[in-house]
């Protein structure tokens, strides 16, 4: 390595960030919108319907459908209509509705964070391929620039991974000491008003997504976020010690 390649090393690391939270963004979306059967068993887990006036199962699926799609951006409003103890009804009332305006908040600023992401490790990526087409040695000589990429690339993505996993993990042990604390305190840092503390007498919400059910969907997309993590450091491994081979 020389003084003119040590660039590549912070150049990956940011690299391996900006992809560890477009993992990290997609394991919330796998667990949320791409997992089949998983709020019907979480229902059935926790018995909510019991805690609900009289409701069908298939009634309840059709409710959580349209208010995914409302945080997702894809319906306007979350004024979604069943029927409960044989009355056709609004399913929300208007706090559950307003704390739920700032919950698609996140969601679709946790889009935009992906997109800007995966665009920063694009540009990136292709002016690390422009740089490294540069600098052969003679006409037919190595191209120590596409040399030092081959090696230096993953090696600093493996890095970035390690140190943002290590980080991940330290959280994620922390808050499993006390999850409530913690999910208590993500509320306080995320919101700026009162309105996610939900009364299970006269809101729905609270009682279709308990605080257990948090703490398996956290615990879902923990495990997904890992193995997105462990197949990208593997990847990476094998093409550092390709690149290392490669330059022997």
């Amino acid at each position: 390595m020389t003084s003119k390649t040590k660039w590549i090393y912070p150049v990956g690391i940011l690299c391996a960030f900006c992809l560890m939270f477009v993992f990290l963004i997609t394991s919330i979306e796998a667990v949320a919108y791409w997992t089949p059967g998983y709020y019907e068993k979480e229902y059935t887990k926790y018995q909510v319907l019991d805690d609900l006036p009289e409701m069908t199962m298939d009634d309840l699926l059709i409710v959580t459908d349209e208010m995914m799609a409302f945080l997702r951006g894809n319906r306007e409003d979350l004024h979604v209509f069943t029927t409960m103890g044989g009355e056709y009804r609004e399913f929300f009332n208007e706090r559950e509705i307003a704390h739920m305006i700032d919950v698609r908040g996140l969601f679709i600023g946790g889009l935009w964070l992906r997109r800007i992401c995966l665009a920063i490790t694009a540009v990136c990526f292709i002016g690390l391929a422009y740089w490294g087409r540069g600098k052969k040695d003679g006409p037919s000589g190595p191209n120590e620039r596409l040399a030092a990429l081959r090696v230096l690339l993953p090696k600093s993505l493996c890095i970035g991974t390690g140190v943002f996993f290590a980080a991940a993990l330290v959280l994620a042990g922390i808050i499993s000491t006390d999850f409530s604390k913690y999910f208590v305190v993500f509320h306080h840092i995320f919101f700026d008003n009162d309105l996610w503390i939900l009364d299970p007498r006269t809101d729905m919400l609270i009682n279709i997504v308990p605080e257990p059910f948090f703490m398996d969907t956290a615990l879902r997309i923990a495990l997904t976020f890992a193995a997105f993590i462990l197949v990208f450091l593997g990847i990476c491994l094998c093409l550092w010690r390709r690149g290392v081979s490669k330059t022997k």
